[in-house]
């Protein structure tokens, strides 16, 4: 990456509450248009499909496309041996850019339907059931980011990350949320895409296990040869559980 750390750090905050202000504000309208939870939870995932394929082909050359946390943290793991790492300055400075600008698309969203600003979701999503879904969602996230770097296909990651996440919306039980920084956002809006905030912690536990658990399975897939420390690949939104919790 040839960007200063101020473009880089930019286009994370831009590009992160850009993704949630897709799933969030496509979650309202999907909810605003069906009463059915089936075509509801297929109009949010396909907006968010195309969202994060656009936002990932955008941004990837300027800071790779992160928008989360969890892939930060583990470019910055596997990264730390190679020449162009990816440093703990400027992991000190994506982490709180991911999440204000989470927050950021949180309200952006609530604005454009008419939502109350500021106002905590009352989605409760305390189940062990849903703590698994985020393990798996993030494992399976951070496996193809990284997968793709060590085979060289990192240029397919707008595609195949945007399919995963479609993908995982539909096989998780949390929806796959997979990105701390999104959490933290959508216990903004007390809208059907919202997380209670006593869910946030717990959720954000299992999606860091889930990026260890990830990184583990790379290593044991490909061995333990350096990857690039900022993989051209972005962090999957956090999508809304619409089943019964």
């Amino acid at each position: 990456m040839n960007a200063s750390l101020g473009r880089r750090v930019a286009a994370e905050a831009i590009g992160t509450g850009l993704l949630v202000a897709v799933v969030a504000g496509s979650g309202i309208q999907a909810a605003e248009l069906s009463r059915d939870v089936g075509v509801q939870l297929l109009a949010n995932s396909l907006a968010t499909v195309f969202g994060l394929g656009v936002l990932i082909l955008l941004f990837g050359p300027i800071s790779g496309a992160h928008f989360n946390p969890a892939v930060t943290l583990a470019a910055w793991i596997t990264g730390r041996r190679t020449p162009d790492a990816l440093a703990l300055r400027d992991v000190a400075a994506y982490v709180p850019a991911q999440i204000g600008g989470a927050i950021g698309g949180a309200l952006l969203a609530d604005a454009m339907f008419a939502k109350p600003l500021v106002k905590f979701s009352t989605h409760d999503r305390s189940a062990g059931h849903l703590w698994l879904g985020e393990i798996v969602a993030t494992a399976g996230l951070i496996l193809l980011i990284f997968g793709l770097n060590r085979i060289s296909r990192a240029a397919l990651a707008p595609a195949a990350v945007a399919s995963y996440i479609g993908a995982a919306y539909w096989f998780t039980s949390s929806t796959s949320f997979a990105n701390p920084a999104v959490t933290i956002g959508r216990a903004f809006t007390d809208t059907f895409a919202g997380i209670a905030p006593a869910s946030v912690a717990p959720f954000i536990a299992a999606q860091l296990f889930g990026a260890g658990l990830g990184l583990g399975i790379v290593t044991t897939v490909y061995g333990t040869h350096p990857v690039p420390a900022l993989p051209e690949a972005a962090v999957p939104p956090a999508q809304p559980e619409l089943s019964s919790s």
